[in-house]
Parts: structure tokens; C-alpha cells; sequence
């Protein structure tokens, strides 16, 4: 099952809601693979460290080989790189990425990363992080994923950009990825306390859009999750964040699809 992260809008937890969802999959004993798309790099830092990668073992030389038209190019999983959780792997991101977008784009690439992710048999999961941008990684990343997470935050700049990215997600299902479904739009940041945040999510549940259950709380701990490049189920397993992410993740594993589980 390939799920991807996605929202235009930056700021809004997309790193943060992968690594934490791969880290609970992981340690529920799934083999689990996070694919960073995101030049910036993010969920590669906050698994594997401030640890320098040869930017030819990341997807920068992925797509670097595609690029090449070699016969020789290294089988997928020669990107995979272990992280020192059990069960969870990443295909890490470099900064490289940006200066390939514009030549995988005008060579239509889009559909290589679909590909090459169906090759892999070994991953129970895997989990893409994207920029926060439609652009050629965003719409390889929907193009290869079954189903498509939507962070949120409860701010009203946020909901004038939701409406556009779940018609950008219905075109590029109708267009290149007929069995992509929203899962869900996940609430991140969320004050319970505060009227306005409470206020929008009803008016967007009113709507009809597909509000998850399990809300995200803001913490301090998670920025220090980050800075220790630990995940919160292995950073602060009794956190009240990581009860959350941990309902976040039974939650969309019971929306699942039949042909998924």
C-alpha cells in the first residue's frame, strides 16, 4: 500500500505526519519505507540525522539514472537506505532534486516513480512525503500512491487552498490515477480550546469534506523530536502527540480499502 502526503501549502506537517505514521507502522512490526520527495529534505533529516548522503545513493540519483537512458542502471532498491528503527527504511531526498525537476518534467517522467515503487515487494507500506508545490515530484508522488493524506492546518488561508488541492487530487485522478482516493484531511496544530480552529473544522465537516476523527495537538515536543531525529513513538512513547498520531494511524488503517489490507 503506497500512501502519499500531500498539501500545496507549506508549514502544514507533511514530515512531521509521515515519520510519525512510518515510526508507528514500523513498530506495529510492518516493513515500511518513507520516500522523500521534498528537495528540502525534511523526513530524510528527521530519520536519519544531519548524516551526509552521496547524492548518487539518494533519489537525486534515482532520477539522475533516468535521466542517463543507461543500461546499467542500479535496481530500485539500491536507493533504500535502513534507518536505525526496526522495520523502517528510507529512499532519502537531496537538494539536487531541484535542478532535475525541470528536465524530468519536459521528458514526461512522471510515471518512473510509479514504476519502479511497484517493483518493490518487501514493504508492507510505503510512505511519500512531498514538497509543498504541484509541481513534477508532487504529481509523480499521486500519480504512484493507492490513497492521499491531507494535512491541515485551521487557519483560513489554509481552507482557501484545501478547495484547490482536492480538485488539482480529483484531476490527476481522472487524468493519470484512476485508483488514487483522499483518505482523509488530517486537522494538525489543532487547539481545542481556541473558538476560530473549532469554528472552521465544523463548517468543513458541514461541507461534506472528509475530516478525519483523530486531531493532531501543537507540542514543543515534536520540534525536539526532530532535533533528536527520533519519531515521537521512540522519542516520547507516553506523549500525548503520540496517543494521537497513534489513533491517526488505527483510524485511516481501518478506512483502508478491502483490495489494500
Amino acid at each position: 500500500m503506497r500512501r502519499v502526503i500531500f498539501n500545496q501549502k507549506g508549514g502544514v506537517g507533511k514530515s512531521t505526519i509521515t515519520c510519525n505514521l512510518a515510526a508507528i507502522s514500523a513498530s506495529n512490526g510492518h516493513r515500511t519505507l518513507v520516500v522523500d520527495l521534498d528537495p528540502q529534505g525534511n523526513s530524510t533529516r528527521y530519520l536519519l540525522g544531519e548524516n551526509p548522503i552521496d547524492p548518487q545513493a539518494t533519489l537525486a540519483g534515482f532520477f539522475k539514472d533516468i535521466l542517463s537512458y543507461s543500461f546499467h542502471n542500479k535496481e530500485v532498491s539500491g536507493y533504500i537506505h535502513p534507518t536505525r528503527f526496526e522495520n523502517l527504511a528510507l529512499m532519502p531526498a537531496h537538494r539536487e532534486l531541484d535542478d532535475q525537476q525541470s528536465k524530468l518534467e519536459s521528458r514526461y517522467k512522471m510515471f518512473k516513480l510509479r514504476d519502479s515503487l511497484q517493483e518493490l515487494q518487501d514493504y508492507d507500506e510505503i510512505y511519500i512525503d512531498t514538497p509543498p508545490a504541484l509541481n513534477f515530484f508532487t504529481r509523480s508522488a499521486l500519480i504512484a500512491a493507492d490513497t492521499c493524506l491531507i494535512p491541515f492546518d485551521c487557519d483560513d488561508f489554509s481552507r482557501q487552498a484545501l478547495y484547490t488541492l482536492l480538485d488539482n487530487v480529483r484531476e490527476i485522478r481522472q487524468d493519470h490515477n484512476a485508483q488514487l482516493q483522499v483518505e482523509g484531511i488530517v486537522v494538525n496544530q489543532f487547539q481545542s480550546r481556541a473558538r476560530l480552529p473549532k469554528a472552521l473544522v465544523e463548517e468543513l465537516i458541514a461541507e461534506g469534506l472528509p475530516i478525519l476523527d483523530a486531531y493532531l495537538s501543537p507540542s514543543i515536543r515534536i520540534r525536539e523530536s526532530h532535533q533528536n531525529a527520533s519519531p515521537m513513538v521512540h522519542f516520547d512513547p507516553a506523549h500525548k502527540l503520540t496517543g494521537e498520531f497513534k489513533a491517526l494511524y488505527r483510524e485511516i488503517a481501518e478506512r483502508l480499502p478491502a483490495r489494500y489490507l
